[in-house]
């Protein structure tokens, strides 16, 4: 019997002994299990279970996820069973961790997600929008955490990083409208007044409203002419611009008018008074194709699934409106309608992702 009672507090003192070690470190394994219990919900919550989110909506969840994850890790190092000296050098430790990753940002991945961050508060321009920048012009593609991509006039694909966005001057041309301009040189033979009335019929004939003409040069052989107008339709600049030269060689050819400086030179022996007109054919005019079908195209349907987004999330919007405040018959064939929509919605993010 006095065996038993021994090994029953020799046991005893052992648990006692173990407990004792382990409740310095109770704090810090409570705080352990909190921050990761409360990080893994969240993560579900935030972006898990919002499968349907494009990238730039899931954004400000990520960085919402990374700032908790710090105050997180903030939280274990103030419960650390150590002196409150030690517990406030880890702290800086951390802090000087985070000041450094911050500090040496401009030419790594983070500083790329920042000026993403930047470009998102800002919304200098949008998918779909006319950009130049670097020298390079093209319609916005996708705007993405690290770069944005543009589809150039040839059809190419160029991705700039954010930095380079953030850092550099961007042209980007108003949904508004934008102006369309034809410089021409022609003699001082003829009087201003009437190259400007036929320049604004040419614009008028290239569909540009509000056109004007201006004197932009005169040189020791010729006066420079520019004429402009406002495009209304910006999807289709480079018809438009096109468009424009036609109409003032037809508008000035038409009106007996020669487009050459009387610096122009021709070794061919031609009749007196032969004026260098070229003439326009009778046959019927075709129809004309639009290029920015073919050179936009990854743009274009960019810019439709980014709307086709927006309505079917509105949509969304509305229908949990009418489920809070419709009775319980109605509310059975909402639901039906929003899963309906969530369906297509995570489809349509699903198909931009592969294109990606």
């Amino acid at each position: 019997m006095d065996t038993e009672k021994l090994s029953d507090t020799t046991q005893v003192s052992l648990i006692d002994t173990v407990l004792s070690a382990l409740l310095p470190f109770a704090p810090l394994l409570i705080a352990i299990a909190l921050v990761i219990s409360a990080l893994i919900a969240l993560h579900y919550l935030l972006l898990a279970k919002q499968g349907h989110l494009t990238s730039e909506q899931k954004l400000p969840r990520q960085v919402g996820m990374l700032v908790l994850t710090i105050v997180g890790a903030v939280i274990i190092a103030m419960t650390l069973p150590v002196s409150e000296s030690t517990r406030n050098q880890v702290i800086a430790l951390i802090g000087v961790l985070i000041s450094g990753v911050i500090a040496f940002s401009s030419t790594t991945m983070v500083g790329n997600l920042m000026a993403g961050i930047v470009l998102r508060v800002n919304r200098p321009f949008k998918v779909g929008d006319f950009i130049k920048v670097e020298g390079y012009s093209g319609r916005v593609t996708e705007m993405g955490l690290l770069d944005v991509e543009i589809q150039t006039e040839s059809r190419e694909l160029i991705a700039f990083s954010n930095t380079l966005m953030v850092n550099s001057p961007v042209s980007v041309t108003r949904a508004s409208g934008a102006i369309v301009s034809v410089d021409i040189s022609l003699g001082y033979d003829i009087h201003h007044s009437i190259i400007e009335k036929h320049l604004l019929i040419a614009a008028e004939n290239a569909k540009l409203s509000e056109s004007f003409v201006q004197v932009v040069g005169l040189g020791d052989f010729s006066v420079s002419y520019r004429i402009s107008g406002l495009l209304t339709e910006v999807k289709s600049l480079l018809s438009a611009r096109s468009r424009l030269h036609k109409a003032v060689l037809d508008a000035l050819h038409n009106s007996d008018i020669e487009i050459v400086s009387p610096s122009f030179m021709n070794q061919r022996p031609q009749p007196d008074g032969l004026k260098m007109i070229a003439k326009s054919p009778s046959q019927t005019k075709q129809e004309e194709t639009s290029p920015e079908d073919v050179i936009f195209d990854k743009a274009e349907e960019a810019e439709q699934k980014e709307k086709s987004k927006e309505t079917l999330m509105k949509k969304i919007a509305d229908i949990d409106a009418k489920i809070a405040e419709s009775d319980s018959e109605r509310r059975d064939e909402l639901k039906h309608q929003k899963a309906t929509a969530e369906a297509e919605l995570t489809i349509l993010v699903e198909t931009k992702n592969d294109d990606g």
